[in-house]
């Protein structure tokens, strides 16, 4: 890459999102609720059980959740790809207004109206539905996403944050020192992703890490507060 040339770090934020949103969920999650099961009783198997089944549930429910939204997502554009097929096989008078409809776009967009028609003629010839998808639908057809893709991508942020808490702590036998382990690794980890995510985004990385870490103990204390008081409570449910 030459020396003029920039980066440009909103092409990464879909799968940054994704992946940095899934891991922080993982690690969040199992943490938040290994410190809830702590809080409330000392037993090691409980705990393990309880960070691996959040592990697996989580990951899971992630997966479903994103395969849904995407092939949601993808079905909408292609309906509405499918519309402007529709559109152009009318003949030629619906093919000249949508001519006609890319045309003002591009005068839209600062083009005179002579250039705009141009384009619009050259892009069509090309093209008629890809042009008509990315100008006027915003549909690029080269980059739709892959539901079982992001599917799986989100299982594995959320494996990735999970592990964390779950192998911080789920082998220490003394009750306090492991709870310490949990918090610590899940702290640490907190920190990581929300440095990886700042500087993969172009943001600054003391904010983006004070953020992903200011959420992620708030949620992990109260979790922690409630499991403590409802394990403390004789009979308490």
């Amino acid at each position: 890459m030459g020396s003029d040339e920039h980066i440009h770090y909103s092409h990464r934020l879909p799968w940054l999102r994704a992946f940095v949103l899934g891991a922080t969920d993982g690690l969040v999650s199992v943490a938040a609720l290994m410190l809830g099961v702590g809080g409330g009783s000392e037993s090691l198997t409980t705990l393990r059980l309880a960070g691996i089944a959040a592990w697996i549930a989580g990951a899971l429910s992630m997966a479903v959740g994103e395969y849904i939204s995407v092939a949601s997502q993808r079905d909408t554009e292609m309906a509405d790809v499918e519309k402007e097929r529709q559109q152009q096989a009318k003949g030629p008078v619906a093919r000249a207004r949508e001519l006609k409809e890319l045309t003002e776009i591009y005068i839209s967009r600062g083009l005179t109206p002579d250039l705009a028609h141009q384009v619009a003629v050259q892009l069509t010839e090309k093209d008629v539905i890809r042009a008509h998808a990315r100008d006027e639908l915003g549909i690029d057809l080269d980059e739709m996403a892959n539901p079982m893709q992001a599917a799986c991508v989100s299982a594995l942020a959320f494996t990735a944050g999970a592990l964390i808490p779950l192998l911080g702590g789920a082998f220490i036998s003394d009750a306090r020192i492991r709870l310490g382990a949990v918090a610590v690794a899940a702290t640490l980890g907190l920190l990581a992703f929300g440095l990886l995510g700042s500087v993969l985004g172009g943001a600054k990385p003391i904010i983006g890490s004070i953020r992903v870490l200011v959420g992620g103990c708030l949620a992990m204390g109260i979790t922690f507060g409630v499991g403590h008081v409802l394990g403390a409570e004789p009979g308490a449910l």
